[in-house]
């Protein structure tokens, strides 16, 4: 166990403390409790790769703890009524998309290897900057709906660009393997 798999570890302890905060209405609270899972999300990768301490169980952790993360707030907040219910779906439809699509293709094609793209990262950044932004604004009522709109149309871009990325990426490569074991 080293630094940035403890600090993913503790990512995925502050997931259900934030379920409690939002739920309990403690909102100052789940801003504190959000912006230090999103910091120790840059900060475990940071340390990853700059000490050389990328591990398995980091790779495999990591994405567990980014999803759980998102998909809890959006979730929380969108039935406490701070955000929009078809982009709540359509940001877990995308992460369905991603484990059902891999899940096939390691039964079908056979292992891939699950990285990141960097529209993948850049989704992440916009999903965690619209769950801070309306933290903000139920922690402290702080009023501006035209910044809130343009972040939740640019999680939505983001979020729909990332999946179809995703899905060319990975149709690109299932018929590459297909060609290179079937083909002349």
């Amino acid at each position: 166990m080293n630094i940035p798999n403890m600090l993913t570890m503790l990512r995925l302890f502050l997931v259900p403390v934030l379920f409690y905060a939002l739920v309990e209405g403690r909102y100052g609270w789940a801003l504190a409790i959000f912006l230090i899972a999103a910091v120790s999300d840059g900060l475990d990768g940071w340390i990853a790769r700059r000490f050389h301490q990328q591990t398995r169980l980091g790779a495999i952790l990591d994405p567990i703890a980014d999803k759980l993360l998102v998909v809890t707030a959006v979730i929380t907040l969108t039935w406490l009524g701070f955000l929009p219910l078809w982009l709540t779906v359509l940001i877990i439809s995308r992460d369905l998309l991603i484990i059902g699509g891999s899940m096939a293709y390691q039964l079908l094609i056979g292992a891939i290897e699950i990285a990141p793209t960097r529209l993948s990262k850049v989704n992440t950044v916009v999903q965690f900057l619209l769950i801070v932004l309306v933290l903000i604004h139920t922690a402290s009522g702080w009023q501006y709906p035209d910044l809130l709109m343009i972040f939740i149309v640019a999680s939505f871009v983001s979020t729909l660009s990332s999946g179809l990325q995703y899905v060319w990426v990975w149709s690109r490569k299932a018929v590459s393997q297909e060609k290179g074991t079937t083909g002349p």
